[in-house]
């Protein structure tokens, strides 16, 4: 016999089922929020360790767990969880998009706008045709040139904004200008030559930066000022190519009243790990370019700056990670390296340089010796009328060199830069205070307005008063 229930039993069937499935919903939603919150709460402990409070991020981990325990309890499955793990990440990804740090999104004179100096662009085009980019940030006081290192540009030099270097200088009352070397995301020009298409535009090496780009830019600050002098600040190879341009064209040494060197680079006997290994390997990984038909590196479309882009600033673990990445190269400096910065750096940097210029630097390294590009010796018979790439000639670099050197840089060492101390015939030492002081650390330190700034304002004000 089949049992059929009443009216009255469906209904109560019914609304117990429209109970449980509220009950459900409802507890769905806590879990939801709780496990938002989670993710919120471990953004706050990798914020604390960042910023070396650990007894308080290890204080806090318990009753993480705990919270986490109740999760598992609450009668959803590990399988349910992880779904939901996933979408409040996501959720919290699309969010991060929304709130990415305005400087992020701004370019060179939109950051200049926003820290109070608006930037005028210019247009300087070198003797071998090259058309580079002059941002120039106007004030009364003696300009004051800032060059930028390896797949760099002026960027690196605000995006720091009230900390960074160009707006600090700025607000001292100092003439500002900042270079941009041939070939970066600013000076991807040439009056015939088309980067995209054209491999001879990337024909170009340390030798051609110090030697043509540089000057013309010199050139162009006094000609607009009217000056016969000025002061230069340099990053990195930033500063190799004065010593390439003295060397060379040994006029412009009295156009340089003073440089100030930032992570000097000229020798790279020393440099550390893992940068010395790909160094080493830099004659193969250039054939394998060639093979390949690559002569532009690291441009904005590069695989792996879109990589960086989509990885580091989706959740905290991520910046914390390709902070990490920058320092293995740079030096360990975490108090300095703050991983928020991440999201800023990563549109900015890296940008474009050409295979020539890395196996320059390659082979400065495998040589040891600060010498010209090497072409091989049939090339270098036709280039040089010489088996062997010449030296730069140091002892002709006259201008007055404050070499500024950190202890923890992986790349410009100490011991490197005792070599060129010794060659150089009018420079001046400064081993910077922060022990962890790394190549970084001189562009985009937290606290560069401690240990750097008042040495370089110093230098500088020091210079002026020689007048």
């Amino acid at each position: 016999m089949t049992w059929n229930p009443g009216h009255g039993e469906l209904e109560t069937k019914y609304k117990q089922a429209e109970m449980d499935h509220e009950e459900i919903l409802e507890k769905k939603n806590e879990v939801i929020a709780s496990l938002k919150s989670e993710l919120e709460h471990a953004n706050d402990l990798l914020k604390a360790a960042n910023a070396q409070n650990l007894d308080m991020a290890l204080s806090d981990l318990a009753p993480s767990a705990a919270t986490a325990s109740k999760l598992l309890k609450s009668g959803m499955s590990l399988t349910q969880i992880y779904s939901q793990l996933v979408k409040v990440t996501e959720e919290l990804a699309r969010d991060k998009e929304k709130n990415v740090r305005e400087d992020a999104r701004l370019n060179f004179t939109g950051l200049s706008v926003k820290y109070g100096h608006p930037a005028e662009q210019y247009q300087v085009t070198t003797e071998d045709g090259y058309v580079l980019t002059v941002y120039h940030i106007p004030g009364d006081g003696c300009p004051v040139l800032l060059v930028h290192g390896v797949i760099d540009s002026s960027d690196t030099f605000i995006i720091k904004g009230n900390d960074s270097m160009a707006i600090t200088l700025a607000n001292s009352g100092y003439d500002v200008w900042l270079a941009n070397m041939r070939g970066n995301k600013h000076s991807r020009r040439h009056i015939s030559l088309n980067p995209n298409t054209d491999k001879e535009f990337w024909n170009f090496g340390v030798h051609e930066l110090g030697y043509y780009d540089l000057p013309a830019t010199i050139d162009f600050v006094l000609e607009k000022t009217g000056r016969k002098q000025l002061m230069a600040i340099g990053h990195s190879q930033g500063t190799t190519v004065f010593y390439v341009m003295g060397s060379t064209r040994p006029e412009y040494n009295e156009k340089i009243k003073l440089l100030i060197a930032m992570a000097p680079i000229c020798f790279l006997n020393h440099i550390r790990p893992p940068v010395n290994a790909v160094a080493e390997l830099g004659p193969q990984i250039n054939d394998i370019l060639l093979l390949a038909g690559i002569e532009e590196l690291l441009n904005d479309h590069a695989a792996i700056k879109t990589l960086l882009k989509l990885i580091c600033p989706i959740i905290p673990i991520n910046r914390e990670i390709c902070a990490a990445g920058f320092q293995l190269v740079a030096g360990w400096d975490p108090k300095e390296f703050s991983s928020d910065f991440i999201d800023v750096i990563i549109t900015h940097y890296p940008t474009s340089v050409s295979r020539k210029n890395a196996l320059h630097l390659s082979q400065i390294f495998i040589a040891k010796n600060f010498q010209q590009f090497d072409y091989g010796v049939e090339g270098n018979l036709k280039v040089y009328k010489s088996k062997t790439p010449p030296e730069y000639d140091l002892s002709n670099v006259t201008m007055h060199v404050e070499l500024f050197t950190g202890r923890n840089d992986k790349l410009s060492t100490v011991e490197d830069v005792q070599i060129l101390r010794e060659k150089l015939p009018n420079n001046n030492y400064r081993l910077i205070d922060n022990k962890k002081m790394n190549h970084l650390d001189f562009v985009w330190g937290r606290h560069m307005n401690e240990y750097l700034y008042p040495l370089v304002l110093e230098a500088l004000e020091t210079s002026n008063e020689l007048e």
